[in-house]
């Protein structure tokens, strides 16, 4: 595994890049954005890190909505902020996962490789084979889990990854009430290592950027005292 790690406190990236290497995990570290766009293109790692606050102004934040576009990379916000509206503002704008500092080496590497498995399962089928140009068309949206894409009418929706997944567990069984529970386990992973509530957070984008709110026919349903599931009556 090869990981850029954007981070300007060199005493706490040097001790984790020390334990993260003897775990076979190769450490890149940047102090800044400009450092770190460097390291992306030359060392194409599996896993970026980032903290949320950077310096000359600069935000992981920032990194988020520039990895959505560019790269597609899974990608950790590490940082002292701790309140849960930031930690969905940063699952919102892209996020894979949160960990709050200060943390345990061990908590650090197995949310590493969590991420990465639950990012993997998105492109295997069950039988174990890997997905080629899996299309699922529900009225006017159209999905493609091979590239990660989604397309309403003639508009590409631009989607975080974990909004994809949500969105293509839901548009795979119309009719079905998933709680957010299940939601959780079945579109991110056993091994996902968040809050329940968080789940609202990407639906709520999902149904921003469905236009379900304006429409008569939403494609998400809420299910009261439950949870969700995608219309068997597709617009």
């Amino acid at each position: 595994m090869k990981v850029v790690w954007i981070e300007d406190e060199t005493e706490l990236l040097k001790e984790c890049a020390d334990y993260l290497r003897r775990e076979d995990i190769e450490v890149h570290g940047a102090a800044t954005l400009s450092e770190a766009e460097g390291l992306i293109r030359e060392v194409k790692p599996d896993l970026l890190l980032v903290d949320w606050m950077l310096p000359g102004g600069e935000s992981g934040l920032d990194l988020c909505k520039r990895n959505e576009r560019e790269w597609g990379l899974p990608i950790i916000m590490v940082t002292a902020k701790g309140d849960e509206f930031d930690k969905v503002l940063a699952l919102e704008l892209g996020a894979d996962d949160y960990l709050t500092k200060p943390f345990g080496l061990r908590e650090l590497g197995a949310r590493m490789k969590a991420v990465l498995r639950r990012t993997s399962k998105g492109n295997v089928r069950e039988d174990g084979r890997h997905r080629e140009d899996v299309r699922l068309q529900r009225g006017l949206l159209l999905l493609d889990n091979d590239k990660y894409a989604a397309q309403l009418e003639d508009r590409r929706l631009e989607l975080t990854r974990t909004e994809f997944m949500l969105l293509w567990k839901l548009a795979s069984h119309p009719g079905r009430v998933f709680t957010r529970t299940h939601l959780m386990d079945e579109a991110l992973g056993d091994d996902y290592i968040g809050y329940e509530r968080t789940i609202d957070s990407h639906i709520r984008n999902l149904r921003k950027k469905l236009g379900d709110h304006e429409a008569e026919k939403p494609y998400i349903e809420t299910v009261y005292g439950i949870g969700y599931r995608f219309s068997e009556e597709a617009r």
